[in-house]
């Protein structure tokens, strides 16, 4: 394979720069020029270096052991070039965040069956309700709702559509009735979710005849932990307001009672996704498939 090695000047300031327009400036040529030359690279030898989006330029695996190999001599440099190209197997790590609702992804089977399947690869997943940006936080995809995913990402479907669902268990509705319309939660004990210290409580949203609405709901108990507000509710420690699949084993035990279903309306379920696709690497292919099947 022949290598340019006029493109490597590009990749090393984009790699020491994490920007496209910083490395253009400090070479002295356009942005398109960088952007251009590390296509050309990546095409030529069939694997992604650099993962971009809108906001953010990070480094790939592949990417990272070319930058390394750059400080080396040039028969190392050659090698590592010539190497790119050669992985077909999964194989490195995959860094994957996931938030801590997407029962479907992290309940155990889908990532159990992923990893006997890959036994080359390394599974390193963060369960996180922030707001982040895949990229500049390295990681190679992300699983939320897609109603939050940036436009910019590609998306693949994990889930159908998701509906909401507000619970109590038998004995707090037995000692505090029942709420008949959502407007009636303001004289309830309500135990609310929060993605972070410095968030506000999640809102809780309903619709009537077509038409959405929000009820002011001042929770007793707030929780980042959707196990902790699963469990507080279960002892009788209020209303609560979940995803419907969250819900749905302790509905069908008993020890959970729905509300309010009427108010629910469906929307968007969750999905992987991740900022590119061309050149990808085997791991993400191999995820994508293996979620597509599962789905």
């Amino acid at each position: 394979m022949k290598i340019d090695m006029n493109l490597l000047p590009l990749f090393l300031a984009v790699a020491e720069e994490h920007n496209f327009r910083a490395a253009a400036d400090r070479l002295g040529v356009t942005r398109s020029a960088v952007s251009q030359g590390i296509r050309r690279l990546e095409d030529a030898h069939g694997t992604a270096l650099v993962l971009r989006t809108t906001r953010s330029v990070r480094l790939t695996e592949a990417g990272e052991r070319l930058r390394e190999a750059l400080s080396r001599p040039l028969s190392d440099i050659e090698t590592a070039l010539e190497e790119m190209g050669t992985e077909s197997r999964p194989s490195g790590t995959l860094r994957i965040a996931v938030t801590s609702i997407a029962e479907r992804f992290l309940a155990g089977p889908l990532l159990a069956t992923f990893a006997a399947e890959n036994p080359g690869l390394f599974l390193d997943i963060t369960v996180t309700d922030e707001e982040c940006d895949i990229v500049a936080d390295g990681y190679d995809a992300g699983v939320r709702l897609g109603e939050v995913i940036e436009q910019d990402m590609i998306t693949v479907p994990l889930t159908g559509d998701q509906r909401e669902a507000v619970a109590a268990a038998p004995s707090y509705l037995s000692a505090h009735g029942t709420p008949r319309h959502p407007r009636d939660l303001s004289r309830h004990r309500c135990i609310g979710w929060r993605p972070a210290p410095n968030v506000a409580p999640y809102r809780w949203e309903f619709e009537e005849n077509g038409v959405p609405f929000v009820v002011a709901i001042e929770p007793q108990i707030t929780t980042n932990d959707l196990r902790l507000m699963l469990r507080t509710a279960l002892a009788g420690g209020g209303i609560t307001l979940a995803l419907e699949e969250n819900f749905r084993p302790y509905v069908e035990s008993g020890e959970l009672i729905p509300l309010l279903e009427g108010f629910l309306a469906p929307f968007p379920g969750f999905y992987l996704y991740f900022p590119q696709r061309r050149n990808m690497a085997p791991k993400m292919r191999a995820l994508i498939d293996h979620v597509k099947r599962w789905r």
